[in-house]
């Protein structure tokens, strides 16, 4: 593969899909992602801090694609609902890559460094999301950002798992759906 080719990034993306995949992420190194994308390392590390990164590379920008569509969400939309807008927004493109996004989950799977670094992802979203419920006014953002992130931790994991996934947004909905069963049974008994 020449070195000119375009879409450096995404080679090595899928460079390191691969390698993580047959021998494990501690056991490959950079340059040899790099190599294998018929790039130099040193082009690696202009896309990537560190070999890790190669994997979450792209969390901003899903971050701020879920907040932009909680900002977009009619104001007398719900909180719940205007973050179920947001997980949306991921659902087209999520399932376009859904066999690429299983593979990376199995290598995250087998790294405890990996599922460190998703840990932190996860807070980074939950941040992200609790601003932009903030700015909509929400009283508790960071109660329902913390609950939304969960939830769909969960819901995806399960989407991802799925022999014959329903798209992702119905997959939220339904997941969240059994959420607000769940606090409306949970606050029925407490009365």
């Amino acid at each position: 593969m020449a070195r000119w080719q375009p879409d450096g990034r995404r080679r090595l993306q899928d460079a390191a899909l691969e390698l993580y995949g047959e021998r494990g992420f501690a056991e490959v190194t950079a340059a040899e992602v790099a190599a294998h994308a018929g790039l130099t390392e040193r082009t690696f590390f202009r896309h990537f801090a560190d070999k890790k990164e190669v994997l979450f590379g792209d969390e901003t920008r899903l971050a701020e694609t879920i907040a932009d569509a909680v900002r977009a969400a009619p104001a007398e939309t719900s909180p719940m609902d205007a973050v179920l807008a947001g997980f949306a927004a991921l659902s087209e493109s999520a399932h376009a890559r859904r066999d690429r996004l299983l593979r990376r989950e199995r290598i995250i799977e087998q790294s405890s460094e990996l599922r460190e670094r998703e840990l932190a992802k996860f807070a980074a979203w939950t941040g992200t999301l609790a601003e932009a419920l903030r700015e909509r006014g929400v009283a508790e953002p960071a109660l329902v950002a913390e609950v939304a992130i969960a939830t769909g931790r969960v819901v995806f994991h399960r989407w991802i798992e799925a022999d014959r996934p329903v798209p992702l947004a119905e997959a939220m909905r339904e997941g969240f759906a059994a959420i607000g069963e769940f606090v409306s049974s949970t606050v029925d008994r407490g009365r």
